[in-house]
């Protein structure tokens, strides 16, 4: 459908910047025009049962399924990232809405609380039309990892996704109207943040809004939704620590390293961005690194052999490649790459930068690209410093097979989010977030179900309980 002024924007690949596509602008009357489809299909989708809602979100995955090749082929040419990660897209994206799917009876349950006299009991409710706004980066598994458990918990949706990858946006809103979603329940308005966005923050009908993005705009989308008291759920940004003891498992340690911040263009919320080696390995782990890290194959994003395809955006491009000066200033060293590939495309040599501090902008800020800095430790105490030394609190990692400093040092890091000798790998029911700068509440599991639905207390007076007596004549003090 066109936006109602008619408006639309280009989007381009970002293999060689060239037009893939165009989509509509929506502004004010655009969200206003959705918002109020979803309040309108909001009763019914609440009264429709939970086995109801179960199949139709079944019915969703299977189709994701189906088009699951079509979907890692557009993500591709969509973002640049690589197609051997794209694969995997469209089966976290079905694994999401099973997952969901199969909590949707249950989202409304709560808890028996007794006590003398009273039989309390808790219920649960969809807090009603919610706003999602998701991401350039992967943004078609991202996209179902907000809205499966919105519809799941009965909530309609407007969703805006980011204008920088709005393709598979489109792909998802098609697949869900085929599964029989019922008109309003989930609504799909194209356009920039500082329209569309602002106008779905300040709508009254929006109730609450989840968002995955940078610190900077989570803090505006607060402010915007604080005149109608919307609820918010910000997934934000982060400057993730590994962090190496000489005592771990180097190889195994290597290989998550150069996995977690270089897989996906280094752009994810959880790659690990700054690596703190204990000063004993640090020169020898940092020559393994250099050789893997000059060895990443960069390339066209559906070659299966590319290992990091072009930046998403001539901008973020621009961002990344400023940092390499910005190291250098510093007194870092760019041990290897710093420079961009080819005068075609967003494509960025994978960097290494070493000779670190945890003062330089490249350790503190979020680069979001295949950007590695690297900061040496003496003991566990300057570990901790370091990690917890930045704004963000998103995920942070462990290696050590010393089993009390995992648990204390787990215990001490700042991060919502905490892997011992492992890369990220989720399970969904566990929770999924940040704090600090990086974010305010929990997705996965019944976390999502925690910002989705209101929780209601009912009190049962069950022993003939009475409030005191006020006002009977002829009583005194």
């Amino acid at each position: 459908m066109d936006a109602a002024g008619g408006e639309t924007f280009g989007v381009q690949t970002p293999t060689d910047n060239s037009p893939l596509t165009r989509a509509a602008s929506g502004d004010a009357r655009d969200i206003d025009r959705a918002a109020q489809a979803a309040w309108d299909a909001f009763p019914a989708w609440r009264a429709l049962g939970g086995k109801a809602r179960r199949k139709l979100l079944y019915r969703v995955a299977d189709l994701i399924e189906t088009r699951a090749e079509e979907i890692a082929v557009l993500e591709s040419l969509d973002t640049g990232q690589p197609i051997r990660f794209m694969k995997s897209a469209a089966v976290r994206a079905a694994e999401n809405f099973r997952f969901f799917a199969d909590r949707a009876e249950g989202a409304q349950d709560g808890l028996s609380l007794p006590t003398q006299g009273f039989l309390n009991y808790t219920v649960r409710q969809p807090v009603g039309p919610v706003g999602i706004i998701t991401p350039w980066n992967t943004p078609f598994m991202l996209s179902t990892w907000k809205i499966a458990p919105a519809l799941a918990a009965g909530c309609t949706v407007v969703h805006k996704p980011a204008e920088w990858s709005p393709v598979t946006a489109t792909v998802l809103a098609e697949i869900m109207h085929e599964a029989g979603l019922p008109a309003g329940v989930v609504n799909l308005v194209h356009g920039y943040g500082e329209t569309a966005g602002k106008a779905l923050t300040e709508h009254p009908h929006i109730k609450a809004i989840a968002f995955i993005g940078e610190s900077r705009t989570g803090s505006l989308i607060q402010k915007q939704g604080a005149d109608t008291l919307k609820r918010v759920h910000l997934e934000l940004g982060g400057k993730n620590p590994v962090v190496v003891f000489a005592d771990a498992d180097l190889d195994r340690a290597l290989d998550a390293v150069i996995f977690m911040l270089y897989s996906l263009n280094g752009q994810r919320c959880t790659s690990s961005s700054r690596l703190l080696v204990e000063r004993g390995i640090h020169d020898a782990f940092v020559e393994g690194l250099r050789e893997r890290v000059a060895n990443i194959r960069v390339g066209d994003p559906l070659d299966p052999a590319t290992e990091v395809g072009p930046l998403i955006h001539p901008r973020q491009f621009e961002k990344v490649c400023s940092y390499f000066d910005i190291a250098r200033e510093d007194g870092a060293v760019v041990a290897v790459g710093g420079e961009r590939i080819g005068d075609v495309g967003n494509y960025v040599r994978p960097t290494l930068i070493t000779g670190a501090r945890t003062d330089m902008r490249v350790a503190q800020e979020e680069i979001f690209g295949p950007v590695l800095t690297v900061l040496p430790f003496d003991d566990e105490a300057q570990a901790l410093h370091i990690a917890n030394d930045v704004p963000y609190g998103l995920a942070a990692y462990l290696w050590t097979n010393d089993l009390t400093r995992a648990h204390t040092f787990a215990a001490g890091l700042d991060a919502g989010m905490i892997w011992v000798n492992s890369e990220n790998v989720r399970h969904l029911p566990t929770p999924f977030g940040g704090m600090k700068a990086s974010g305010i509440g929990r997705d996965g599991g019944d976390y999502s179900f925690d910002f989705y639905m209101e929780t209601k207390n009912v009190a049962i007076n069950l022993d003939g309980h009475r409030a005191a007596r006020l006002g009977l004549p002829g009583k005194e003090d």
